[in-house]
């Protein structure tokens, strides 16, 4: 019996194996920009903030996002004191410009604060420079005017791109997003905030809310109140995620690195 070896074919073979292998290859790449963490992407090398965290506790994290105005600050600092919560306030440094004695009170309290970048612009649109810019620039006025040293960042309006997650990697600040929206923003009312999360609510989200919207303030007690009677312990998000040795799944689900 004779074989006949066809070289071409030979040769088309080993390049179709190759390609396979290297496109495995490029699929499971782990990117690692502060040498702690590394993310897991389905994509190339895109990189994700954290939307909530694996946990077998039943814990999650109430956030408010500071960008309007300060009228409702004490009614909310008020609720969160009766209903012995603390939680986390991501603030836009002009609005701590704007409104300091409300900052200052938030931090008096005992509440976690993060950043929110300084003007509240549209991050995609922006450089490295000046994502950097917004920053760096919006944790000083923390720093300066509540003394509070800001450890999470939340890019404005959701928005992010491996430029922004980058710029706050190498800073050493941890972008957070969110895994449950009451949309209070939009107006509706607390019982339409708690017919959205009842049903979804599990360990580890992370839960956004806005200060200065129409109904936040008074519907937060009735939210807190059914939160905690579906058993979770709300917490802020510093004690909700990994601080270090974590992955960060292509869901953007924090989980512990094994």
């Amino acid at each position: 019996m004779f074989f006949v070896i066809n070289k071409d074919k030979i040769y088309a073979y080993g390049i179709s194996i190759l390609t396979v292998i290297l496109l495995f290859c490029v699929a499971n790449i782990m990117v690692s920009e502060n040498g702690e963490q590394i993310i897991p992407t389905s994509s190339a090398n895109k990189l994700l903030p954290i939307y909530n965290v694996e946990t077998k506790e039943k814990k999650v994290a109430l956030t408010l996002n500071c960008a309007w105005n300060d009228s409702d600050i004490d009614k909310i600092i008020e609720v969160l004191e009766k209903n012995n919560c603390k939680v986390t306030f991501f603030m836009v440094g002009d609005w701590v410009e704007k409104y300091p004695k409300a900052a200052k009170k938030i931090k008096e309290a005992g509440h976690e604060i993060g950043s929110h970048s300084y003007s509240h612009p549209h991050v995609n649109n922006l450089t490295y420079e000046e994502n950097s810019k917004e920053i760096s620039k919006s944790v000083k006025v923390i720093k300066d005017i509540t003394g509070y040293d800001v450890k999470l960042y939340r890019p404005p309006y959701g928005e992010y791109n491996n430029t922004v997650i980058k710029v706050a990697n190498e800073m050493k600040y941890i972008p957070i997003q969110w895994s449950l929206d009451t949309l209070d923003y939009t107006n509706i009312t607390g019982e339409e905030m708690w017919n959205r999360l009842k049903e979804k609510i599990k360990e580890g989200d992370i839960i956004l809310m806005h200060n200065g919207a129409k109904h936040t303030a008074d519907s937060l007690e009735m939210l807190i109140k059914n939160i905690k009677e579906k058993g979770y312990e709300i917490i802020p998000v510093s004690n909700l995620i990994h601080q270090e040795n974590y992955t960060i799944d292509a869901n953007g689900t924090q989980k512990v690195k094994k």
